[in-house]
């Protein structure tokens, strides 16, 4: 027999933390080598415990978040040894937050809704390096292939960059000589174009597609 693939959990809510581990206990070739909290602390149990496989979510409490962590596991130098498989595991399927991941050094991307068998398989999957995502975020990445975003115009850009500088909408609109209003309309805009509803997420898109300069 193959040895079990050594797991390690992050997820900050401790009730969902303690389901999980009780799923995964009883899954065959599945061996649950530790639990984290905090996108911190993952980083720090991978380095120490070395496990194949890192089940992530996205929106951790304090201190780093999913994405973050997933990038700094997986960017371990090489003299650190081969490092995990990072599988996301969360409730989150918007466009921003499955092209952070992926761009992190996501293996692959599962929501919390999936029977346990697919994710017992998708463990697997991750510690073999091939790819596994759900239904849903395979369908939302061949929609965004099929189709390219527009791109945005000058004055998008420019609200794109203050939003960018973290300021609200009347600072924006003082700053670019034109109404709360108009930057509404244009933030609306903005989101529909990268896929976004939330300003923090067309921030993120927009460093990661380098729409800001």
């Amino acid at each position: 027999m193959s040895d079990p693939v050594r797991l390690l959990v992050c997820d900050d809510h401790v009730v969902v933390r303690a389901g999980l581990l009780a799923l995964l206990g009883s899954a065959p070739g599945i061996e649950v080598v530790g639990e984290a909290g905090t996108g911190d602390e993952a980083v720090a149990l991978a380095a120490k415990l070395t496990p194949d496989v890192v089940l992530m979510d996205l929106q951790l409490g304090e201190g780093i978040d999913g994405v973050e962590a997933t990038r700094r596991i997986t960017a371990a130098p090489p003299e650190a040894g081969p490092h995990p498989h990072v599988l996301v595991l969360t409730t989150y399927d918007t466009d921003a937050d499955i092209t952070r991941a992926i761009e992190a050094g996501a293996t692959g991307y599962l929501l919390k809704a999936e029977r346990p068998e697919e994710l017992f398989a998708a463990i697997q999957a991750a510690a073999e390096g091939r790819t596994t995502l759900s239904p849903p975020v395979a369908s939302r990445v061949m929609a965004r292939m099929r189709s390219p975003r527009p791109s945005l115009t000058d004055r998008e850009r420019d609200i794109l960059a203050q939003l960018a500088q973290g300021l609200g909408n009347r600072d924006i609109a003082r700053a670019l000589f034109i109404s709360e209003a108009t930057v509404k309309t244009h933030l609306g805009r903005i989101y529909d174009k990268l896929g976004v509803d939330t300003r923090a997420g067309a921030v993120a898109v927009a460093k990661e597609q380098r729409l800001l300069g």
